[in-house]
Order: C-alpha cells, then sequence, then structure tokens
C-alpha cells in the first residue's frame, strides 16, 4: 500500500488545496509555488505508472487512486482558470476549459457503468497525447506573468481541447458500441427462448385432448356397475 508508486499518486492529491489557495492568496510567490508544485505533480503522473510496471509494484490501491488523483489535479487547476481574472487572453479560451471539465465528467461516467459490467476502457495514444498537451498547457498558463508562456500555454490549450473532444467522442462511441451489443444479445435471446416454447394453438390443442380424455375416463368409471355381493 505505502510503496513509492503508490505515494507518489497520493502526494497529486495532497498538493490540490495548495493550487486552489492560489485562488484567495493574491501573492506573487504563492501563485509560483502553485505553478511549480502542479508541474511536479504532472511529472509524477508518469513516473508512478513507470516505478509500478518496473518494480512490479502495481496494485489494486493504485488502480483506483491514479485516473481519481489526474482528474482532481486537472480540474483543480482548471477551475483556477476560470476563477483568477486575467488568466486567459480571451473569453473564448474558457470553451477547451469547458470541453475538458465536461470530458472529464463524461468519462468517468462511462469507466464507472463499464466497471459495474467488468469490461475494461484502455487508453490509447491520442488521449495520451492529449493528457501531455493538456499538462504542458496548465502548466504555462499557470506560470502566467512569470514567463511568455502563457500566451504559449493557451495556444495548446485550444490543441488539448480538440484532442479532448476527439477522446471523448471515441470513448462515447465505445460505450454506445458496448450497450448495442448487449442490446443485441438480448433480443437474440428473448428470439431463441420464444422458439424454443411451444405455440399457442399446439398447447391449446394439449389442453383440448386432456380435457376429452379426462371426461372420458369419468364416464367410464360412472357407466361400470359395481359387482354385487351375494348373501
Amino acid at each position: 500500500m505505502y510503496s513509492l508508486p503508490n505515494l507518489l499518486t497520493i502526494s497529486r492529491i495532497v498538493v490540490i488545496p495548495v493550487i486552489f489557495l492560489s485562488v484567495y492568496i493574491n501573492s506573487t510567490l504563492w501563485s509560483f509555488l502553485a505553478a511549480v508544485l502542479f508541474i511536479i505533480a504532472s511529472i509524477t503522473d508518469y513516473f508512478d505508472g513507470y516505478l509500478a510496471r518496473a518494480r512490479n509494484q502495481t496494485s489494486a490501491l493504485g488502480r483506483l487512486l491514479d485516473p481519481i488523483a489526474d482528474k482532481l489535479l486537472v480540474t483543480s487547476a482548471l477551475v483556477v482558470l476560470l476563477a483568477k481574472p486575467d488568466m486567459v487572453v480571451t473569453k473564448l479560451s474558457f470553451i477547451p476549459v469547458i470541453v475538458i471539465l465536461c470530458r472529464e465528467l463524461l468519462v468517468s461516467g462511462l469507466r464507472e457503468f463499464l466497471m459495474e459490467v467488468r469490461v475494461g476502457m484502455p487508453v490509447t495514444r491520442l488521449a495520451k497525447w492529449k493528457t501531455g498537451f493538456q499538462m504542458t498547457a496548465l502548466s504555462m498558463m499557470l506560470l502566467k506573468g512569470f514567463w511568455y508562456w502563457g500566451g504559449i500555454g493557451e495556444i495548446l490549450l485550444w490543441i488539448a481541447g480538440v484532442l479532448t473532444f476527439i477522446t471523448g467522442y471515441q470513448y462515447f462511441q465505445q460505450g454506445l458500441n458496448y450497450i448495442n451489443k448487449m442490446d443485441k444479445e438480448k433480443k437474440k435471446v428473448a428470439k431463441e427462448a420464444v422458439k424454443k416454447t411451444p405455440a399457442k394453438k399446439e398447447v391449446k390443442k394439449t389442453g383440448a385432448k386432456k380435457a376429452a380424455a379426462n371426461k372420458a375416463i369419468k364416464a367410464t368409471k360412472k357407466n361400470v356397475k359395481k359387482p354385487t355381493v351375494k348373501k
């Protein structure tokens, strides 16, 4: 449980309150600290998985916390961009921010649904590129005011927003394909069950034959005379 990969994953969750505080503490030093912590946390996103595979320390806790830590870290940085003034050059840059937030919620819901039916949703190569652009863009934008990276980060944020939309659509399509597949299988099972059950007419005929047979047996019993016993 307390392996190095898991500790790196937990560290990404621990720094989130510090990033949030940068919204309320109007200090250049504090903003710089929040940006640096976000960059370090983003780097640990790569190393925790690498170390877990290299040291053979993969665990259920790590698989649980890793995607949660990533989403919390990204959403916290996006909220900072929305809350702090002058973080974007134009208000249109809020569009990729909203797209990324909606995509994170969508994928979380899909993963939860597919996990219930024990179906995995593998990470695509395009999704990894999306994460790289996303983390780089947010790091640069949080450093806005210290270097000229803020404007570059905003451009990268738009690229990340486009990749986010594409990967979100791909994941959503995978979920729909699975649902359609399950519906077809249910319909197929239902049709096979209908074929195996006897037809209604045959059931009626069988019932009528049984009723006629029962009547005949009763009539025969009535017509049979009881034997007389001589005294």
